[in-house]
């Protein structure tokens, strides 16, 4: 990745030092073998080929292992380290380091998932710059440590970051807030409407188009062509008219396209970034450079921005983001008895993945699944038995 730091065309760096009495007895070495063998002529890739490369990567992971392996250069250099190729004690040395040290934004622990991510952006660089990988057992042993720690200290820095589950009456009520006769309103109200009936996640919701959408033959609904990031394919995804007119992902979408429309924009992304007078892909500027989508396509982060405001302004407490859509279409499925193989083909979700499974899991907390609900049935229908007698 041409974005990490690199050690090429640096000078050699200047260290102090001191001449002390030579030791007669040590031999002389007249030839000595280079500790680095020749390198692999062919071990090289032209520009076009390295960046085909990156472009594998998901874009936010690219971008955070960049930001840990710079920090992880810059405290190497403070510390008097080598950070290409680094040495496993350096690993665990910055790692331990970590774990002191609050983030500069929020003055608050690290996670342990971010510490899993720093170790991945160091191990990354390495393979990607034919290094030799560093050793980081120890690293990752400081983790469980620092995880167990923060879990016995009740520290919420020891769970896992989740979006709160936008489930059919919590999205309900988001949607009230909205103004549905103006555009952003619609906008609002189909991405939602629509990111929940898809199991989308914000990346994945935002790549729409107008075009990705094929009105159904029978009058159903439409189908939605997403790509879906993780698993690297496209997918048809039927979506419905929903029995309760206010939570339609239909109505909402078609609504939305017939005002676009009105703007003059039929063609294109579905989802446009406006500003606060209403204007659509507005021009953004960032220190004289322009910035944003050239097309008005909105970014992940805006959609989440979308439904974290519309969750403020219905008074609900919680994280939300776009991906509490994701959540909130698990927990309404299977409160409506859909088979947990179904739930996953339709959102995308590899066959037997663990974020379904940990998803399924808090949905049937309180559900009849629950081992403690049939005992309490099987409780009853004792009782029921015994007063018959």
């Amino acid at each position: 990745m041409e974005a990490f730091v690199s050690t090429e065309d640096e000078p050699d760096e200047v260290v102090d030092a001191e001449l002390v009495p030579g030791d007669s007895h040590l031999p002389v070495i007249r030839h000595q073998t280079p500790l680095v063998p020749d390198a692999d002529p062919d071990a090289w890739l032209p520009p076009e080929a390295a960046q085909d490369v990156a472009d594998g990567i998901a874009q936010a992971t690219r971008d955070a292992y960049e930001l840990h392996f710079t920090q992880f250069a810059k405290w190497c250099a403070m510390e008097g380290r080598r950070h290409l190729p680094a040495a496993g004690d350096s690993v665990t040395a910055y790692v331990s380091h970590l774990t002191r040290t609050p983030r500069e934004k929020t003055g608050k622990p690290y996670s342990p998932s971010t510490l899993d991510s720093v170790i991945a952006a160091i191990r990354t660089v390495h393979r990607d710059r034919k290094l030799p990988v560093p050793e980081t057992k120890g690293a990752r042993q400081v983790v469980t440590g620092y995880r167990e720690r923060l879990a016995l200290a009740k520290d919420a820095a020891s769970r896992p970051n989740k979006a709160s589950p936008a489930k059919r009456d919590v999205l309900r009520r988001a949607v009230r807030t909205l103004d549905r006769t103006t555009l952003a309103g619609r906008r609002d109200a189909a991405l939602m409407l629509l990111g929940h009936a898809c199991a989308t996640r914000g990346g994945e919701l935002v790549h729409l188009d107008i075009e990705s959408l094929t009105p159904d033959d029978e009058g159903r609904g439409f189908t939605a062509r997403l790509y879906r990031r993780k698993l690297k394919k496209w997918q048809d995804v039927g979506v419905f008219y929903d029995e309760d007119e206010e939570l339609c992902p239909v109505r909402a979408t078609y609504d939305l396209i017939d005002a676009l429309e009105l703007e003059g924009h039929t063609t294109g992304p579905l989802f446009l970034r406006m500003d606060r007078w209403g204007y659509l892909a507005p021009p953004m500027q960032r220190e004289g450079k322009t910035i944003g989508d050239p097309t008005g396509r909105m970014t992940a982060e805006a959609a989440s921005d979308i439904v974290e405001r519309a969750m403020a302004r219905a008074g609900q407490p919680g994280r939300w983001r776009s991906h509490s859509l994701r959540r909130g279409f698990v927990n309404s499925a299977r409160e409506a008895g859909v088979d947990i193989v179904d739930i996953g083909r339709h959102g995308g979700w590899a066959d037997g993945s663990k974020a379904l499974i940990g998803y399924i899991e808090e949905a049937d907390a309180f559900s009849d699944s629950n081992p403690l609900a049939q005992i309490n049935e099987a409780e009853r229908r004792k009782r029921g038995a015994h007063d018959q007698h």
